[in-house]
């Protein structure tokens, strides 16, 4: 189970007086959940979702609250906190940072359409072209400069094979990337992953989960998308998938040329940062509960691929 801060009716029904959001239905923990706890709030006038934060610095809660405003006021379809009736956004609830959300309808894409990456080429393309001109900053808390700092962590635990990919792909991004960028900035998902968007059927209805949003390389975000809608089950990047992402995102936001240089290794730096992100959960800081952890190897796997394979250029 993923709510760590049981919360009662009465609890919420008090909480919502402070929003114009009508009166309490049903409350449903959220299994689903890996750091947080969430709840599904039903009130008599729609339906919404209730975050209590459990881990993280709570400091950095207004920044995801000013991307999410900036992000719908510009009309994309994105699930923007509720503000209360005093215009406040960020609540305590149970001792515990809260935000309170409409419910996105649709499902997660598992097996992606092409119509389906079309669409979230389009709106990542989109979302890129506008966050360019967003006040706010938030260092990109995942970066080469973590990777340096927490591989050594896990070196131990792996194979001699798994070490010397994770040595050689540092030292060639460190050397090819580096630790200072020129690549056109903006603000980022920072884990656009399937799961984190939503559709009913080819419609795509929005995202969720900005909570590993930062400022940053855009290229970042787009090869994070990429190797996870675009890769089978072997770490190969299926063409057609690649194809329709790229030229939809391309139409929204074309690429510099600094961006076409960086591309392949931009998709290799995104495969270590959670090939590491995965192994120190197994095997440094596992979680504080029971959920299984996602497989590290599928992330070494699209490592490989994209170190052996490579991938098709940027479109023009």
């Amino acid at each position: 189970m993923a709510v760590f801060t049981p919360l009662s009716e009465t609890q919420v029904i008090a909480f919502l007086e402070r929003f114009d959001a009508g009166r309490l239905v049903a409350l449903d923990e959220v299994s689903s959940g890996t750091e947080n706890s969430t709840f599904f709030v039903t009130t008599d006038r729609q339906s919404l979702v209730l975050t209590l934060f459990e881990q993280g610095e709570s400091e950095e809660l207004p920044f995801f609250v000013e991307l999410l405003d900036f992000l719908a006021n510009h009309e994309l379809p994105v699930a923007s906190p509720l503000h209360d009736r005093e215009g406040k956004a960020l609540q305590t609830l149970a001792n515990r940072p809260a935000l309170l959300f409409p419910r996105l309808s649709g499902d997660h894409p598992m097996s992606p359409t092409l119509a389906q990456c079309t669409a979230i080429g389009q709106l990542l393309g989109k979302m890129h072209d506008l966050s360019r001109s967003f006040p706010g900053s938030r260092p990109n808390p995942r970066d080469l400069r973590w990777i340096g700092a927490n591989h050594p962590k896990v070196m131990a635990y792996l194979s001699e094979e798994d070490q010397q990919l994770m040595l050689d792909r540092f030292d060639s991004l460190e050397s090819h990337l580096g630790y200072s960028s020129e690549l056109p900035q903006g603000a980022l998902h920072g884990d656009l992953f399937r799961d984190n968007a939503m559709f009913e059927g080819d419609r795509l209805t929005g995202l969720i989960d900005f909570y590993n949003g930062c400022t940053g390389d855009l290229l970042f975000d787009l090869a994070i998308l990429v190797n996870d809608w675009c890769s089978d089950e072997n770490g190969d990047i299926i063409d057609a998938r690649y194809r329709a992402v790229l030229e939809n995102y391309m139409a929204q936001r074309p690429f510099s040329e600094d961006e076409r240089r960086a591309w392949p290794k931009m998709l290799q730096l995104t495969a270590l940062r959670y090939w590491l992100s995965r192994l120190l959960v197994i095997y440094v800081d596992p979680p504080a509960h029971s959920l299984t952890p996602k497989d590290p190897t599928q992330y070494r796997d699209i490592l490989r691929s994209r170190v052996e394979r490579g991938a098709p250029e940027l479109p023009r």
